[in-house]
């Protein structure tokens, strides 16, 4: 295993549950980042699907402490540099290109590439990459799916997003092949719009206590 890898895995590890955030105003990021970060929830993926991403980052990474703080939906080289920039200790792409290796390898900060298939997953192995996200987990065929890979594809860790709950992330969770997951439920946007810090504390909690 790397080195990237292990700092990837440190990082991972910190709780069985990592959010994946959608921030509208990044004025709201640091409240929402300290709320999940008191719930247990150390490591928190904010998606670059807005434009106050990069902003969101930067505030989370300078002000909540405890926090380490991640840039999800990167789709190239050029978010990926920025992303760094802003502050984000890890780097996570719904799949992999060549521009998004290429950059990743010419950086310290850890990337987690996203794989769907057995062969997207032989791919990013021959490249080096042994922690991968699976992408969209629930509509690329599950737990059962990801469950299958873990004898042929033995050695390779997973970090499951897209259609996971509270009520089958231990589907999830209990597979040999699987670190952590990833999911958006710990941060309701209705809780986010009311500034409901208490409530997503109280989510994240609920999150962090689940155990493979």
């Amino acid at each position: 295993m790397t080195g990237k890898s292990e700092k990837l895995l440190s990082i991972l590890k910190l709780q069985p549950v990592v959010p994946v955030l959608i921030v509208d105003d990044a004025k709201s990021a640091v409240g929402l980042a300290r709320a999940l970060v008191a719930g247990g929830l150390r490591a928190i993926e904010i998606t670059m699907r807005t434009p106050a991403a990069l902003d969101a980052v930067k505030a989370v990474a300078a002000e909540v402490e405890g926090a380490n703080v991640g840039a999800g939906t990167i789709l190239n080289a050029r978010d990926f540099d920025a992303a760094v920039k802003a502050g984000s200790t890890f780097i996570v792409s719904p799949g992999s290109t060549p521009g998004v290796l290429d950059a990743a390898r010419g950086s310290d900060v850890p990337l987690l590439p996203g794989a769907a298939t057995a062969s997207e997953v032989m791919a990013l192995r021959e490249a080096g990459y042994d922690v991968m996200k699976f992408f969209p987990a629930e509509q690329a065929g599950g737990a059962a799916y990801l469950k299958a890979l873990s004898s042929p594809l033995a050695g390779t860790l997973f970090c499951p997003t897209g259609g996971i709950s509270l009520k089958n992330a231990m589907d999830y969770l209990s597979l040999p092949n699987v670190v952590c997951v990833g999911g958006s439920w710990v941060a309701p946007k209705d809780m986010v719009a009311a500034s409901d810090w208490a409530g997503i504390t109280k989510l994240a909690s609920e999150a962090f206590a689940l155990k493979a």
